[in-house]
């Protein structure tokens, strides 16, 4: 039994000594990264969206929280917009009196448009039948004036005779009489012709008076195009404000989620204050930190592969989408392959495919190949950093 026991305890200290020997191989003979692979530690980094004001004001409404999915067009807040509401109200009402006056004026055209060529044309019509009277009556009283220029002729001719009893008193009578009523007649004639004339100059100033009032329908007619002008004027305004409403309802670009809340309901914020800052999980990319012997070699559109440490064996196929062009003193959280660098340039590695597996802030692992080839597929085949 003795014997048992003393052969157990030699192999186990056999068994020790060659584990403790292998831990020693491993930490003396560690293992090498490939001269074409580039390793690097960093986190998972995106660009930040400010989704912010256009105009100051007053949230009303705030419909997201911190962690919140968002999609792109979902309402995150509402700012109060009763000063602008009632802006747009008044513009309203603005306009649609304009549109009354207009639709008034439009009646009034139309009306004049049937009446006042209908009052040219009579007192055109009068006018010309006047003149036309006045030369017949000018006739007349041509007519007339040589008869009583006759019956003078006769009667001073007869008078003689009648006053020497050679010719009847009863026929000198008749003559007499006929001189009489022949003037009157010439009278009556002349004293109708200054009526006439009166009556000529009347309907001269009537057609003036309705020629010049023909020019009313030209006055409505600039009215109403300066009305829809106005209403044009007005139109803009109305579209101007309605834009502000607008924007004060603030409404998300992207399809991602809400990393940090920055305004609460209440709250008054100026033009161009951040409500949320948000983020598209699809652009998020691991930002890691390689030291100035491998800057030169790595290219943009380089493969890689990106390792989480959840997940070590789920490699994230990536490419190279950025190297900076200055460099920065090394991060606490980074390790290089010397102490002894100071100043590493950050490369980022962007996902082939949107990966659900990262979140912002994840520490992760790069690997870049710097021919496109042997890349890891375990962390397991990597040295430790």
């Amino acid at each position: 039994m003795n014997t048992i026991k003393k052969y157990w305890l030699g192999f186990i200290v056999l068994f020790l000594v060659v584990v403790a020997a292998y831990f020693i191989y491993l930490k003396l003979n560690p293992k090498k990264l490939p001269s074409n692979l580039v390793m690097g530690t960093g986190r998972i980094d995106g660009d930040l969206i400010n989704i912010n004001t256009k105009y100051p004001g007053r949230i009303e409404l705030l419909t997201v929280d911190e962690g919140d999915n968002i999609t792109k067009g979902q309402l995150i807040a509402k700012i109060q917009s009763r000063e602008y509401q009632a802006q747009l109200e008044a513009m309203q009402a603005e306009i649609k009196a304009k549109q009354k006056e207009i639709e008034a004026q439009k009646v009034q055209l139309q009306i004049t448009k049937e009446t006042l060529p209908e009052n040219v044309q009579k007192a055109y019509a009068n006018l010309k039948s006047s003149k036309f009277m006045l030369e017949e009556l000018n006739q007349q009283i041509n007519s007339m004036k040589k008869i009583v220029q006759q019956d003078e002729r006769d009667h001073k001719r007869f008078k003689s005779l009648a006053e020497k009893s050679l010719f009847p008193q009863e026929k000198f009578e008749k003559i007499k009489l006929k001189l009489e009523t022949d003037k009157d007649k010439l009278k009556a004639l002349l004293k109708k012709k200054n009526q006439l004339i009166q009556q000529i100059n009347a309907a001269e100033s009537s057609l003036k008076q309705a020629k010049s009032t023909l020019k009313k329908v030209q006055a409505l007619e600039k009215s109403i195009a300066a009305l829809q002008e106005s209403i044009k004027a007005l139109n803009a305004k109305k579209q101007r404000i309605q834009a502000v409403i607008d924007e004060l309802s603030i409404y998300s670009p992207i399809d991602g989620y809400v990393v940090d809340k920055v305004a609460n309901v209440g709250e008054v914020l100026g033009a161009g204050m951040t409500v949320v800052t948000a983020i598209n999980p699809d652009d998020l990319y691991l930002k890691m930190f390689v030291d100035t012997i491998y800057t030169g070699k790595i290219k943009v559109g380089d493969k890689a592969e990106i390792f989480l440490d959840a997940y070590p064996n789920k490699p994230i196929p990536a490419v190279v989408v950025k190297i900076a062009k200055k460099a920065e003193f090394t991060p606490k959280e980074v390790a290089v392959r010397e102490d002894r660098i100071q100043r590493v340039y950050a490369v980022h590695l962007k996902p082939v495919k949107p990966s659900p597996l990262l979140k912002l802030g994840l520490p992760a692992i790069g690997v870049i190949s710097l021919d496109g080839k042997g890349l890891p597929k375990s962390l397991k085949e990597l040295p430790e950093l």
